[in-house]
Parts: structure tokens; C-alpha cells; sequence
């Protein structure tokens, strides 16, 4: 069963993941949010929704 300390974890997980690129590459991602900055707002929502999606199947896989 899952507790706050998982869900933390989980967050931390997250954090340093999302950090690795900007550190790595600072001008890559300077040139990936012009390229966002230039979607439509339904483009950036069907992202989201991509992501969340796939995030809810891959949970499934992983605790079936």
C-alpha cells in the first residue's frame, strides 16, 4: 500500500528528472519552449493529455 513517503519520493523522482535536461542542456531547452511558445493552445493540451495517458498505462502495466 502506498504512503505520503511514496508519494514523495515519487515527487523527488520527478524533480530530479525534469532537472537533468535544462542543467545539461540550457540552450537546447531555450530553443524547445520557443518551439512550444509556438503551438496552439489545442496542441498543448492534446500533449498533456498524451502524457497523462501514457502515465496511467504505464502505471497499469507496473502494478498488474
Amino acid at each position: 500500500m502506498a504512503t505520503w513517503h511514496d508519494l514523495w519520493v515519487a515527487l523527488a523522482l520527478l524533480l530530479i528528472l525534469e532537472g537533468i535536461y535544462p542543467f545539461i542542456s540550457p540552450e537546447s531547452l531555450r530553443k524547445a519552449l520557443a518551439a512550444i511558445h509556438g503551438l496552439s493552445d489545442a496542441q498543448i493540451r492534446f500533449a498533456g493529455l498524451t502524457s497523462m495517458l501514457l502515465g496511467v498505462v504505464l502505471l497499469y502495466i507496473i502494478n498488474r
